[in-house]
């Protein structure tokens, strides 16, 4: 199987590795944000009759149909398939693909899949992908900031934080973001596996569904504060477990009160 492969960031590139050393041909190209889809030069102008798109980002529904309704008037086929996991799941092929749209293109592309994730989901129409993706991502992000207020209330009442985390992981809250994303918070260090500018952009999106579904979110809501001043302090770059320096600042005026 051809594939061609465009964006070679923290993700991409693990990813497009990983299709390499399972005997795909890939062409990649490490994408102009100007050029992806629609502008000059994008992937629009290449698409015909028997070719096959598919977006692995994570985008609201409204882009992912508006895309869908251009690749199939050019007669291509289009499939969306955001992907839940960050750098490190990429490079190990453990990723979730939340795959939708065109199921004849699907079935060509579980090869692949297969090599990328360790579970793919078909969800149906082109929308519903998408819409997985961002319920997930809130669920991840709201669930960083309970973790942050944990470990800078554990400190403020004289608790060990590597305890706590212990305590956690042996309990029924146990998971591994935060075995994995634990420890480093507790040192400040934050390298970039899914940086904090993405995960904000996905809590607007998500709240932003929750807006057109009249679903209220008032977890989410307050957990996209945090990231959103974590962003103003520039901080948008650095991994999105980053946002517990902007908790520890809300505990630290407190305690100063």
């Amino acid at each position: 199987m051809e594939v061609g492969f465009l964006g070679l960031g923290i993700m991409g590139k693990a990813m497009a590795l990983n299709l390499l050393r399972s005997g795909f041909k890939v062409t990649v190209w490490n994408r102009t944000l100007s050029k992806v889809v629609f502008e000059k030069d994008g992937i629009l102008e290449q698409i015909g009759e028997g070719k096959g798109y598919i977006d692995m980002s994570t985008v609201d529904v409204d882009t992912s149909s508006r895309i869908n309704e251009a690749i199939t008037n050019k007669g291509g086929r289009f499939l969306e398939a955001p992907v839940s996991g960050s750098k490190k799941p990429a490079e190990d092929g453990q990723l979730v693909i939340l795959a939708a749209g065109d199921k004849v293109l699907y079935d060509e592309v579980v090869p692949a899949f297969n090599v990328l994730g360790k579970k793919t989901f078909f969800l149906g129409s082109v929308g519903s992908g998408a819409k997985m993706k961002l319920v997930v991502n809130m669920v991840m992000g709201s669930m960083m900031n309970a973790l942050s207020e944990g470990l800078s209330l554990a400190v403020s009442s004289g608790l060990n934080q590597e305890t706590l985390l212990e305590v956690l992981d042996l309990g029924a809250i146990a998971n591994p973001m935060f075995r994995l994303k634990g420890p480093a918070m507790i040192q400040a260090s934050y390298p970039p596996a899914f940086p904090l500018k993405h995960q904000q952009k996905d809590m607007r999106l998500a709240l932003a569904l929750g807006d057109k579904n009249a679903v209220s979110l008032p977890v989410a809501a307050t957990a996209n504060e945090a990231f959103k001043r974590a962003r103003g302090r520039g901080l948008g770059d650095l991994d999105f477990s980053a946002v517990h320096e902007i908790v520890k600042t809300i505990q630290s005026s407190g305690d100063a009160k």
